[in-house]
């Protein structure tokens, strides 16, 4: 139990991995998708993702050539994050938009 709490809370304790479950909150989006969004590169992208999967927080899927990354929502620190993400200024407008991003895929 304690090396999965470990991990949980060394992915929680990067601000672009906080960021990028804000983004994935709403919308299931692709290593590129993210790195756009960030002043990052896609492996330093996938770096974090990596983080994020191991410590069960997200989950990856292939689709086509892509592998897209959506929230795990079963995840009981994922409910704690996005009830932080909530009251959190930054966290809030990232939800927006992921919100939006899902918007308009299902219209699409």
């Amino acid at each position: 139990m304690s090396a999965s709490l470990d991990k949980i809370f060394e992915a929680l304790a990067s601000t672009p991995r906080r960021q990028i479950l804000a983004y994935l909150t709403e919308a299931e989006l692709s290593t590129s998708e993210l790195a756009e969004r960030f002043s990052m590169s896609a492996p330093a992208i996938s770096r974090h993702l990596s983080v994020l999967e191991a410590a069960e927080l997200v989950t990856s899927e292939r689709k086509g050539q892509f592998v897209l990354y959506k929230l795990n929502a079963d995840s009981l620190a994922n409910s704690l994050t996005s009830y932080a993400l909530e009251l959190c200024p930054v966290g809030r407008p990232l939800k927006r938009e992921s919100r939006a991003i899902a918007k308009s895929r299902k219209a699409g």
